[in-house]
């Protein structure tokens, strides 16, 4: 990965969990400059992980080689309109990680052909376990788009998408699905809080569980889910009695109904700002 400088406009969980990622994967801390009116945020960054910290957008934009937009949607206007006249975009990346920004948007608030990927990472990416949907128009060079990569590839997997739709696609399977699966545990743990056990048993009962069903997925990639499923069944035995009452309340349709309004909420979301 070569070393450009890389500034982040925004100081959020996301863009925290970047920095850290680079600086674990020894991308220079001098190279990296974090930009937010948040004092309290810059500065744990910099102290933690020794990289630039700074309150103007403006001049360290200006020299930055590559440009992270970590705003929340609605604060992206404002700060894109200060950008702009100051600014050549001409020789720069810019990284978008806001949710329901889409490229049109970045042309009409920056400049047409701007050279920018949209990316969309997911919560586990604060723990180095995440997955990133990315997005490039075609006039985006080969470089550019390996070193977005291996800068994604520092907090996780990453995975192309060809049309920007494909990003609302992989909000609905891989963004939203940490809440889809705490959702699930939430409720395994509330039923065995009901069935007796304490608060803690409950909890580490379930994220085991849930770990070791991930650990075990993993480390067989060639077996289909629902191989692996079958594999913990045994006809007319507990699991099949409740899997059989899964199947009654028709959760594969829950699923599929729930992911297609994620998507439409994506859609209706680039919209908006």
């Amino acid at each position: 990965m070569e070393n450009r400088k890389i500034t982040f406009i925004g100081a959020g969980n996301m863009a925290h969990a970047i920095i850290a990622g680079l600086v674990r994967k020894g991308y220079p801390a001098e190279f990296i400059t974090v930009c937010s009116p948040n004092t309290t945020r810059r500065d744990v960054l910099a102290k933690t992980y020794g990289i630039n910290s700074q309150h103007d957008n403006i001049r360290h934009a200006q020299e930055a080689d590559v440009i992270v937009f970590a705003v929340k949607p609605q604060m992206m206007a404002e700060v894109c309109d200060a950008l702009r006249p100051q600014l050549n975009f001409d020789q720069k990346l810019v990284l978008s990680i806001a949710a329901g920004m889409s490229v049109s948007r970045f042309y009409a608030l920056l400049q047409d052909n701007l050279n920018i990927i949209r990316i969309m990472p997911n919560t586990p990416s604060l723990v180095g376990q995440g997955v990133s949907g990315m997005f490039a128009p075609e006039h985006v060079s080969q470089p550019d788009r390996e070193f977005a990569t291996s800068l994604m590839e520092c907090v996780g997997k990453v995975c192309w998408v060809d049309n920007e739709s494909g990003i609302n696609d992989i909000i609905a399977i891989a963004g939203s699905a940490p809440a889809y699966f705490f959702l699930f545990m939430e409720s395994m743990q509330q039923e065995a809080e009901r069935l007796g056990f304490d608060s803690e048993t409950a909890r580490e009962l379930v994220l085991q569980a849930a770990i070791g069903s991930a650990k075990l997925a993993e480390t067989q990639k060639d077996l289909p889910f629902a191989i692996l499923r079958e594999q913990v069944t045994s006809k007319g035995g507990t699991t099949a009695e409740a899997l059989r009452i899964f199947y009654e309340g028709n959760l594969p349709e829950i699923v599929s109904n729930a992911m297609q309004g994620a998507i439409r909420r994506a859609q209706e979301m680039e919209t908006l700002f």
